[in-house]
């Protein structure tokens, strides 16, 4: 077995203050508040890849906070409080990330979202419409802006959508490189003095009167006095009876397209479908056409913590780009990738002490990017204080 040596022991894994398994969006927001709060706080960062491992780096870059037909969805099973609440978390949340991390470093383009209506969903459309004013009227107390959500059918024709009849408009929503953002944020962490642990699996908890001791999947044992669990769709592994499934996610990146005639982060179908153009290393006449989602189509398969990809959603993606999004054209996908988000009966963030030294922040709803700043500091308040 390869054990920790003395000096090992002794310069990286000396018993810490917090550790947080996890190092995506929650995770290093989680350990920038506690450094905060407290300088002298010796705070460690442990995440089983390489990288992030879930979501982080890993969604559509989407600065969105709710399409209509998403909150419209969830009205059917919350309240109107409870839902625009969320909505309002997830506004303020995106403020704060763009503030903290600054637009340029995230590459943050105001782009607008659209909602995407075919032609025999009229329906669906009438139902946004009716609501529409009430939606406008919430969002600009939440916001501070007027007509959030406009109606621009006209535009179908601009970008080319075949089979697609209306389109509404979310002003306010941009898109953001998730790969950039994640940099920052450990560059960040690694200003702060917060101590990152990359590529070591923590097998199990184990919790003690005065601390929490962690044990490794390579044999590994060392303490925390405060233990804060930011894994998301994987926090099964530690909580087996939390109410939170995980939910695999397929995504597409097509290679680069002459004239891309449209920009945007685009939802459809209550948002299990989102596609965006991405501009990031293209000449300035091409773009690429980012596609993802459709999970509902199989959505017992798709309620796993297994990465990978599937026939049944790769082929139904592939028609959506090439009959729907840009027909008549070639276009040919570079790469294939999925990501694993946190799901519950409810979109509200499971935040909770689990024990008197062991916290947890998961099931971000698939909205990390727009929830994970707010998640990370009120995470970071509740295991600071306990």
């Amino acid at each position: 077995m390869n054990t920790l040596s003395f000096w090992e022991q002794q310069s990286f894994f000396r018993t810490a203050d917090i550790v947080i398994i996890g190092s995506g969006i929650v995770g290093l927001n989680a350990a920038f508040a506690l450094k905060k709060m407290d300088s002298s706080l010796k705070v460690m960062v442990i995440e089983r890849g390489p990288l992030p491992f879930g979501a982080s780096t890993k969604n559509a870059g989407f600065a969105c906070f709710g399409s209509m037909t998403e909150i419209l969805d969830d009205l059917k099973t919350s309240s109107k409080d409870a839902v625009f609440s969320l909505v309002e978390k997830r506004w303020h949340g995106l403020q704060k990330l763009r503030a903290m991390l600054g637009d340029e470093s995230i590459q943050y383009q105001p782009f607008g979202g659209y909602e995407i209506f075919k032609k025999n969903e009229k329906e669906q459309f009438e139902k946004c419409l009716q609501h529409l004013p009430e939606f406008n009227q919430i969002l600009s107390g939440i916001t501070g802006h007027q007509n959030v959500y406009t109606v621009v059918s006209n535009k179908n024709a601009e970008f080319g959508f075949r089979n697609t009849s209306q389109l509404i408009f979310n002003q306010l929503e941009g898109q953001l490189n998730t790969g950039e953002m994640m940099k920052k944020l450990i560059h960040l962490a690694i200003e702060q003095g917060i101590q990152l642990i990359n590529g070591l699996d923590i097998e199990f908890l184990n919790e003690n009167e005065n601390q929490v001791d962690i044990v490794a999947g390579n044999g590994w044992r060392f303490s925390a006095r405060k233990v804060l669990v930011a894994t998301n769709g994987f926090a099964r592994h530690f909580f087996p009876d939390i109410e939170l499934w995980p939910a695999r996610n397929q995504v597409l990146i097509t290679k680069p397209i002459d004239k891309l005639p449209f920009k945007g982060s685009f939802h459809y179908d209550k948002g299990f479908v989102y596609f965006r153009n991405v501009d990031v290393a293209c000449p300035p006449s091409k773009s690429r056409i980012l596609l993802g989602g459709s999970r509902n189509l199989d959505l017992q398969a798709e309620n796993t913590a297994e990465f990978g990809t599937t026939d049944l959603i790769q082929n139904a993606l592939l028609k959506l780009l090439k009959e729907v999004i840009l027909p008549d054209r070639k276009v040919e996908v570079e790469s294939w990738w999925s990501g694993i988000m946190g799901l519950g009966k409810t979109k509200r963030p499971l935040i909770e002490m689990r024990s008197p030294r062991i916290g947890i922040a998961v099931r971000l709803g698939g909205m990390g990017v727009a929830l994970g700043s707010l998640a990370g500091e009120e995470a970071a308040g509740m295991i600071f204080q306990e």
